[in-house]
C-alpha cells in the first residue's frame, strides 16, 4: 500500500508539473544543441594580435580610428556553411566600439562579390562593444563559402578608438573611408598609396561552420619568415598558404593558421615585434581545440639581435645556444601537454644579411643539428636545406631570394612548404 501511495504521489507530482519537466528537458536540448554548434566552428583563418606600433612600414594602428569603416581581405583555409569572425581589444586603452560589420565575398581591391554581402551581429545586435584587453565573436552569418576563398570583413568605428590592437605585417591591402560604408560595393574606399596600408585591425580569427569536428588544423608559429615578409602584398604566398594549397592539392584539405609575427623572439618582447614565443604559444597557437600539428620556425631574431647591434629597437640581451635550446623545449612541452604534435623547423641559411657575423652562423648551424638530431620534436622540416644555395649553404639560393638575403620571396616559401612532409601532419 506504502509502495502504490509513493507511486501515485511521484505520478501526481509530475502530472502537476508538466510544464516544469518540459522546460527542464528544452534547456537541456538547447545546451546539447549549442554544444553541438560550437564543436562544428572551425577556424579557417588567424592573425596573432601586437601592440599598435611603427612596424616595418607606415599603418594605422598607433592614430587609431575614428568615425570610419575599415575593410579587410583575407583568404580562408577552409570552407563551410556560415561564418563568423573574431575581434581583439588585446592591447587597447578603452572599449572598442562597433557599431556595424559585415562579410562578403571578396571581388577585386575593396569591391564585395555581388549577393555575398551578409550583416554581422552579436547576441543579435548589429554593434558591440569589445571590453579592454578582451575579444568578442560575433554570432554565425549563412554563407557558403569554399577553402581558399578570400572574404572580406568591414567594420564601422563611429567614435575615437585611440592605439588599435593591430596585426602589424598583414602583407594584405586594408582600406579605410569615412562613414559608415559597411555595405558599400567598394568605391568608397580609396586604393591609392598613402591611403592603404598593409597590416590588420582589431581581427583576430575567421571560423566556418559545417563539416566533421576533426582535430587536424595546423599552426604555422614563428617570426616574419612565418608571416611572410618578402612573399608581396596580397599575393597569399607565404609559406603557411602554400602548405595550405598543397594539402588540398594532396586530397588533404585542412585549416592551416599563420600564427607569425615580423621580428618576434622566442625569449624577449618588444613593443614593435610582439609578446615573447614562449608568452603566446598557448594563445596563438595551441587555444584551439582543433589544433593537431603546429610548426615551429624560430629563434632566428634571437639570434641576430644578439649578434648585431641595431639601437633603434634591438630589444633583447645576448642569447646563448642553450638559452634558445631552452626555449625550444619549452614550446614542445607545451605543445605535448595539449596533446599536440610539433615538427621542428631549421632556421634559413643569411650570409650576406645584416644579422650574419661568423658568431651568428655559427649559432645557426648548431641549432640547426640540435633540432635535426636530438630527436625532441616530433619531427623535422628541413627548410635550411630547402633553400640553401647548394655552392654555399650558408647564403639562401639566389632564385629563393626576396633581396635582403634573409627572407625568402615566393618561389622560397614555396620551397619550404614543399619541405613539409605531409605525412607527418595529424
Amino acid at each position: 500500500m506504502r509502495k502504490l501511495m509513493a507511486a501515485t504521489v511521484g505520478f501526481a507530482l509530475v502530472a502537476a508539473t508538466p510544464g516544469i519537466a518540459l522546460a527542464a528537458r528544452e534547456r537541456t536540448e538547447r545546451t546539447a544543441q549549442a554544444a553541438q554548434a560550437a564543436r562544428q566552428w572551425t577556424a579557417a583563418w588567424a592573425a596573432a594580435p601586437q601592440r599598435p606600433s611603427v612596424g616595418f612600414e607606415p599603418n594605422w594602428s598607433e592614430q587609431g580610428f575614428s568615425g570610419q569603416t575599415v575593410r579587410q581581405v583575407m583568404r580562408i583555409t577552409a570552407g563551410g556553411s556560415a561564418v563568423r569572425v573574431r575581434l581583439s581589444n588585446r592591447y587597447g586603452a578603452s572599449p572598442l566600439k562597433v557599431a556595424a560589420m559585415t562579410v562578403a565575398k571578396a571581388g577585386r581591391g575593396p569591391e564585395l562579390r555581388p549577393g555575398s554581402l551578409r550583416h554581422l551581429t552579436f547576441g543579435r545586435s548589429r554593434s558591440v562593444v569589445v571590453p579592454v584587453g578582451g575579444q568578442v565573436v560575433s554570432d554565425g552569418a549563412k554563407l557558403k563559402v569554399a577553402p581558399l576563398e578570400s572574404l572580406t570583413v568591414t567594420m564601422y568605428l563611429p567614435e575615437t578608438t585611440g592605439p588599435a590592437t593591430a596585426h602589424l605585417q598583414g602583407y594584405a591591402t586594408a582600406y579605410r573611408a569615412q562613414g559608415d560604408r559597411t555595405a558599400d560595393a567598394g568605391g568608397a574606399f580609396p586604393t591609392d598609396a598613402g591611403k592603404v596600408t598593409h597590416s590588420r585591425y582589431y581581427l583576430s580569427g575567421i571560423d566556418v561552420a559545417g563539416g566533421a569536428a576533426r582535430r587536424d588544423t595546423v599552426v604555422a608559429f614563428g617570426d616574419s619568415i612565418t608571416d611572410g615578409f618578402g612573399a608581396g602584398n596580397d599575393t597569399d604566398a607565404r609559406y603557411p598558404d602554400a602548405l595550405a594549397e598543397r594539402l588540398a592539392k594532396a586530397g588533404r584539405p585542412r585549416p592551416v593558421l599563420n600564427a607569425g609575427i615580423g621580428g618576434n623572439m622566442i625569449l624577449s618582447d618588444s613593443a614593435w615585434f610582439g609578446d615573447h614565443g614562449l608568452g603566446r604559444f598557448r594563445r596563438d597557437a595551441l587555444a584551439d581545440p582543433r589544433v593537431g600539428t603546429v610548426v615551429v620556425l624560430h629563434g632566428l631574431n634571437d639570434i641576430g639581435f644578439s649578434e648585431v647591434d641595431l639601437p633603434t629597437y634591438k630589444p633583447n640581451p645576448d642569447r646563448s645556444l642553450a638559452e634558445l635550446i631552452a626555449g625550444h623545449r619549452a614550446l614542445i612541452r607545451q605543445a605535448h601537454a595539449r596533446g599536440v604534435k610539433v615538427i621542428g623547423a631549421t632556421l634559413l641559411p643569411m650570409k650576406g644579411a645584416e644579422y650574419y657575423t661568423p658568431r651568428s652562423a655559427e649559432k645557426i648551424r648548431r641549432l640547426n643539428h640540435w633540432i635535426r638530431t636530438s630527436g625532441e620534436y616530433d619531427a623535422v622540416a628541413d627548410f635550411n636545406k630547402a633553400v640553401a644555395d647548394p655552392r654555399d649553404p650558408e647564403r639562401l639560393r639566389a632564385a629563393f631570394d626576396s633581396g635582403d638575403h634573409k627572407h625568402p620571396n615566393a618561389a622560397g616559401y614555396r620551397a619550404m612548404a614543399d619541405a613539409v612532409d605531409l605525412a607527418e601532419i595529424s
